[in-house]
């Protein structure tokens, strides 16, 4: 018979994370280990009050579906279960995980990939003033990827900052939903001269219209506008791209649906994630292995993260060991 553990955990983030809608010191998380004999899987998931979820909702949620997941519970049964969000990106990523670890198999074989390769992530430089993002820059010379977040006003000046102490990066900066039409011809331009090469979220999920009626010199890449699969259409004549996160999408089985769907009509695939450690990052390495722009870094965000984690060659991240997870 399956047993289920639940655990909410702390990380410490070096510094702080700041992006337009505030500020955090740390990365509050929910496990999940699903035990059956002597076998385990393992998920891990954010909640994000942004989309109405608490540390508390998302652990009662996934304690609603303990005895589902005690009589044998699917990744496939789960998608019917539970609306898409943390709780059952956690409770899918450990049911996977468990899954391979019975069949002696790896989660990527399950799901049709001949393996897994090492991926290159951006690294994320936090909303600050315009000489304080270039310094950070400058710093992180090293990386070939750099990911601005940016606030609205004041955004031309750091996106133009950043590039001058970063000239070699490749650029994508990331709004969070701060800019207005009123800025948005100005921010873009200033973009398109960096040569930035995405821009995600610049407007609130809900005034996202006006996007299907201005040019796109630089793509841009739905984030918050976008969770599952069933978004997808309504949104192909506004965005060129979409951001997919396990913890919007509901888990890595649901995710790879979403995947196919935005590739079928055309779009990009950014796979993002939650400030998380190496166990939330692991499923989402299966997707990137298909993904045209990778931003994983949640560790390197992190004062720590688990033992064993991922490997981070610089920006480069091999693929999990198995002792981690899949």
């Amino acid at each position: 018979m399956r047993k289920l553990e639940i655990a909410t955990e702390r990380w410490p983030i070096a510094g702080n994370f700041t992006i337009s809608r505030g500020s955090k010191s740390e990365a509050i998380v929910v496990t999940v280990t699903i035990r059956e004999g002597a076998i385990f899987g393992r998920g891990e998931c954010v909640p994000y009050a942004r989309y109405g979820e608490t540390v508390d909702g998302v652990v009662a949620e996934i304690r609603r579906l303990e005895s589902a997941i005690t009589d044998g519970l699917t990744p496939a049964q789960l998608l019917s279960s539970t609306p898409a969000g943390a709780a059952r990106n956690a409770v899918d990523c450990a049911l996977l995980d468990l899954e391979a670890k019975q069949q002696r198999t790896t989660v990527s074989a399950m799901l049709g990939f001949d393996g897994l390769l090492p991926v290159e992530t951006a690294y994320t430089l936090s909303l600050s003033s315009s000489e304080k993002m270039a310094e950070a820059a400058r710093l992180a010379a090293g990386r070939t990827i750099l990911k601005l977040k940016l606030g609205g006003a004041g955004d031309a000046e750091r996106v133009a900052a950043v590039r001058r102490s970063a000239p070699e990066a490749r650029l994508i900066v990331d709004a969070n939903e701060a800019w207005s039409e009123e800025n948005f011809d100005a921010n873009m331009e200033a973009c398109a001269a960096a040569a930035v090469e995405l821009i995600e979220q610049p407007l609130s999920a809900g005034a996202d219209a006006y996007l299907a009626r201005v040019r796109h010199p630089v793509p841009i890449c739905a984030d918050e506008s976008v969770h599952t699969a069933a978004d997808i259409d309504r949104l192909t004549d506004r965005y060129d791209a979409i951001n997919i996160k396990l913890d919007k999408a509901g888990g890595l089985t649901a995710a790879l649906a979403m995947l196919d769907e935005a590739q079928s009509k055309g779009l990009k695939i950014m796979v993002g994630c939650m400030v998380g450690t190496s166990l939330a990052m692991a499923p989402a390495l299966v997707l990137a292995q298909r993904a045209d722009f990778v931003d994983l870094d949640g560790p390197l965000l992190l004062s720590r993260d688990r033992d064993p984690g991922l490997t981070y060659h610089g920006s480069w991240i091999e693929p999990p060991p198995r002792e981690l997870w899949g």
